[in-house]
């Protein structure tokens, strides 16, 4: 069976500083035959990665496709709004997903924003997570 992973910032952050569930994570993305994300992912890990002044872990960004719309995300956007609250660049990334299926029920959405994972719940996406304590 084909993996397929749209990921979140969230989760390449945890990855890169070892918090907690970096394991489980890395697990589960090393199962991924690929591996999509919205182009902002980038922009907000290498924020974290100045912020903290770390020079390593760029690398990650290596395993990426980059979902481009060719237009702009509205009806998206409006479909993630209809369920609940988002903050502007986690809707962004949850519209992104959305435009590349129109099944999101076959897409997970990685992400360990427990608001965002919500949202990403009742848009239909399968939320994997670490198991918890």
């Amino acid at each position: 069976m084909s993996r397929l992973f749209f990921v979140d910032t969230s989760a390449l952050v945890a990855l890169a500083f070892q918090e907690p569930g970096h394991e489980w994570l890395t697990e589960q993305l090393a199962s991924a035959r690929d591996l999509f994300a919205a182009p902002l992912l980038e922009a907000e890990f290498r924020a974290a990665l100045a912020r903290e002044e770390v020079e390593q872990g760029l690398e990650l960004l290596e395993s990426f496709r980059w979902v481009l719309p060719n237009r702009p995300l509205s009806a998206e956007l409006e479909r993630v709004f209809s369920v609940g609250y988002a903050r502007g660049a986690d809707a962004w990334h949850l519209a992104t997903a959305l435009f590349l299926t129109e099944r999101p029920r076959d897409l997970p959405f990685v992400t360990l924003d427990e608001r965002q994972q919500k949202v990403a719940r009742a848009v239909g996406f399968p939320t994997p997570h670490p198991p918890g304590p």
